[in-house]
């Protein structure tokens, strides 16, 4: 774990502000920051920082930690709730995620709910129009999300099918059960169409108080699909990795984009070299099934595509990441 050459001694923390920022103003490997945090009376949860608090930075034995500083702005003791903390991780980017792609398989598609027809006999609605579902169960849940089939996601390194890209729609809400039950279009992102499928809506899809942290073993993935569907990845971006629960993947694992290594011609013996991977940036996984994982892009330090590498970081390997 290395300091920043810059780090500074007090910091106060500002709205607008995540765990990861203010710890990439201290650490060359930002993913660390739960290995300085000081836990004391004034703060049961090195999660429950605040706007207002000054947090100081000392180093006890050679090891640096950060804590806040007598003179907070806020004194009082805070009950444990994440309610007005900062967060993790720029949690904008992963609400957007709630509205977008998510993963099922082709068979749980084809027996979800549909879209049959529009109350008002329309070829395509929006928010407001009432429609009619066909197979929609009785009772519960009444809030779905209006769906239609993207992408497959297929595993590059066996053309395994992952998972069908459920491409976001809308929500509609049901206003009266039976078949065909009747429902109104509360949002719609894209006009909704004859045929769009109803999948429950998913309130769980992450956890905003999560650790960071790096895997124990090896990963061996790769990039399978960035949410916006550009090639080339950006930070705070989120992107599916063809791992999951199943290789030992979890919420708050950090992994490292590995740019893989061009294979260059030997400019004076016979045949081509392949050149060594180079790290590009480091990723968060929010969210992970049983063999696909979602992942926010925490930073880039140099271009990152689909099907580039993902593996547990080596500290070090990325100084000079966007802060």
């Amino acid at each position: 774990m290395a300091l920043r050459p810059d780090a500074p001694l007090t910091y106060t923390v500002q709205r607008g502000d995540t765990l990861w920022s203010i710890a990439n103003r201290y650490l060359l490997d930002p993913w660390q920051w739960p290995e300085i945090w000081i836990v004391n009376g004034q703060v049961a949860n090195p999660h429950l920082i605040y706007p207002g608090d000054v947090l100081q930075l000392s180093v006890v034995d050679g090891r640096p930690q950060l804590g806040l500083a007598v003179e907070r702005l806020s004194p009082q003791i805070r009950e444990s709730s994440i309610e007005g903390a900062i967060p993790t991780i720029p949690l904008d980017a992963i609400r957007d995620f709630l509205r977008g792609p998510r993963l099922v398989t082709p068979e749980q598609l084809a027996a979800a709910p549909y879209l049959l027809a529009f109350v008002d006999d329309h070829l395509i609605g929006g928010e407001g129009n009432l429609i009619y579902a066909k197979n929609l169960p009785a009772g519960q849940p009444y809030r779905y999300a209006l769906v239609r089939p993207g992408q497959v996601y297929r595993d590059p390194d066996d053309q395994r099918v992952l998972g069908l890209e459920a491409i976001p729609v809308g929500l509609a809400e049901a206003r009266q059960f039976g078949q065909p039950a009747t429902m109104a279009l509360a949002a719609t992102y894209r006009e909704a169409l004859i045929g769009d499928r109803l999948l429950p809506v998913d309130d769980d899809a992450f956890k905003a108080d999560f650790h960071p942290h790096a895997p124990t073993h090896a990963i061996g993935g790769r990039i399978v699909a960035a949410f916006d569907g550009l090639s080339q990845i950006s930070q705070y971006q989120i992107v599916a990795i063809n791992r999951g629960a199943e290789q030992g993947l979890e919420a708050g694992h950090v992994l490292q984009i590995l740019r893989q290594g061009e294979l260059v011609r030997d400019p004076h013996a016979k045949g081509r070299v392949q050149l060594p991977d180079q790290p590009a940036g480091l990723m968060l996984v929010f969210k992970t099934t049983a063999r696909l994982s979602y992942a926010l892009v925490m930073s880039v330090t140099r271009p990152a595509h689909v099907l580039d590498k993902v593996e547990a970081p080596i500290p070090g390997t990325l100084v000079g990441s966007s802060r």
